[in-house]
């Protein structure tokens, strides 16, 4: 799994860091979303996807594709 955010289509909603907080912060001075871990282990990938599908600003994309 590999996880992208979308700065500037994020709302600051702050969803992301509920749902996965190993993986997702918020900046301080506004509320943007940070990526922790672009590759989140195995344990976190339900709660990535979570946190991708009730993003209201669509603003994460999970790539599923297998790296070798």
């Amino acid at each position: 799994m590999r996880v992208t955010i979308d700065q500037d289509r994020c709302c600051g909603a702050g969803s992301c860091v509920l749902s996965a907080p190993e993986v997702f912060d918020q900046r301080e001075e506004d509320g943007i979303v940070l990526l922790l871990d672009a590759e989140p282990p195995a344990a976190l990938h339900d709660a990535v996807h979570e946190a991708a599908a009730i993003c209201p600003a669509a603003a994460i994309t999970v790539d599923q594709t297998e790296r070798v």
